[in-house]
């Protein structure tokens, strides 16, 4: 139980608008060299599932100005949107007019960059990419040190740009270093760059731990019997809707509680049955709540190219909740965690049954003592500060030279 490639055409020049929400930025020296700022290019919305990027962008934003400029949006006129998360982070949307070809959209968003950055005046930056295809409108900047964050294998998703492999191999000859999502995305990219690092998934233990500790159980989810089995993600190409539909055929006694946005699959594809409910996207600031009344909380990725290189953020989110977890045998859950008895691996839905049966009769994990020592560890504070570390190491050794 739980524990309490051409040269596109250039278009005319457009007049550029600049919307701003929210309060003024306060400029903050920055450790890292004389950098003072850090423009993050990301394929992920700012207010989309809260994870990697806002976790380690929302600490960056202590020793630098954050700039994190999204995939643009289609409107009537074009314009850069700036809405200020805090004094020293602000989340920057490209607006771009209906009917820009993709050429031209890339000419756009390499306009509003430059206009930005001079207005801004932007001289000193760290380039910070979690998405190559920005190289397409960003690659004629000088930063004084660049980054890729390769937090997932974007080129076995679904969708993927055709072109995001090509890119990926200019931002590598680019980049100063290259951090990793996980060990396995780490061993994919360590002969392909000098300086790769692993930094897998982090904890915010205080956040989750809340969980441990009894909460008033939210509305959409107080009339649901128990036991109850919950998932908190994606639910997309990775989600093994296969997996769950057995499960709750198998045991229409357990409730299977659903949180998350579905994009990129037809919803039609997951179970619709009486035990299993889709309580849609929930604020991050929530999930604990969710988890407190959860009994046990699943895993279930299907083992694809999508999943090859994942390390879902998830495992330690639900361990720090005090929750057993049982997942499939996804590479970074079970090299982390499997092998360490703090997560169960199953990947039949027979065998999965009879995981979260273990878990509900209190007979895993065992050791909760080691598994917080192991969390204490591997915080997203930590992680930061290790990352800042070898960026200013890397700085200052170009300074010297």
């Amino acid at each position: 139980m739980k524990l309490t490639d051409s040269t596109p055409s250039t278009p005319e020049t457009t007049q550029l608008v600049y919307h701003t929400a929210g309060k003024p930025k306060t400029p903050l020296a920055s450790s890292a060299g004389n950098a003072r700022d850090l423009i993050c290019f990301s394929h992920l919305r700012w207010n989309f599932v809260y994870q990697r990027p806002q976790h380690l962008l929302s600490r960056a934003a202590q020793q630098y100005r954050v700039w994190f400029l999204e995939e643009p949006i289609w409107a009537d006129q074009l314009y850069l949107n700036e809405q200020h998360q805090s004094d020293s982070l602000t989340v920057l949307v490209p607006h771009l007019p209906h009917g820009t070809t993709p050429d031209q959209a890339v000419v756009l968003q390499r306009q509003l960059l430059d206009e930005f950055i001079q207005q801004k005046r932007i001289v000193d930056f760290v380039a910070w990419y979690y998405t190559p295809m920005s190289l397409l409108f960003s690659d004629h900047l000088q930063p004084q040190l660049t980054v890729y964050d390769c937090m997932d294998e974007l080129s076995a998703f679904w969708g993927a740009p055709p072109h995001l492999l090509e890119q990926e191999r200019k931002l590598l000859d680019r980049a100063d270093m290259v951090f990793t999502g996980g060990y396995s995305l780490y061993e994919a990219k360590q002969k392909r760059h000098r300086q790769v690092f692993a930094f897998p998934s982090s904890i915010d233990f205080a956040h989750f731990s809340a969980a441990r500790r009894p909460q008033p159980d939210p509305a959409d989810q107080r009339a649901l019997a128990n036991p109850r089995i919950g998932f908190s993600g994606v639910i997309d190409e990775r989600f093994d809707y296969q997996l769950l539909t057995e499960l709750a055929q198998r045991r229409p006694d357990w409730q299977f509680v659903l949180i998350g946005p579905t994009v990129k699959i037809d919803p039609a594809l997951l179970p619709q049955r009486p035990n299993v409910h889709y309580l849609g996207m929930k604020n991050y600031k929530e999930l604990p709540v969710y988890f407190a009344n959860w009994d046990v909380a699943m895993l279930p990725f299907a083992r694809n190219e999508s999943t090859r290189f994942i390390s879902p953020t998830k495992t330690p989110e639900y361990l720090a909740a005090g929750l057993p977890v049982v997942s499939t045998s996804i590479r970074d859950v079970v090299r982390t965690y499997g092998t360490s008895d703090f997560v169960q691996i199953a990947d039949t839905a027979q065998a999965f049954e009879a995981a979260i049966d273990r878990a509900l009769r209190g007979n895993h994990p065992e050791h909760w003592a080691d598994i917080d020592t192991f969390l204490s560890e591997n915080s997203w504070d930590h992680t930061w500060a290790s990352m800042n570390r070898i960026m200013t190491t890397q700085l200052s050794m170009a300074i010297e030279q």
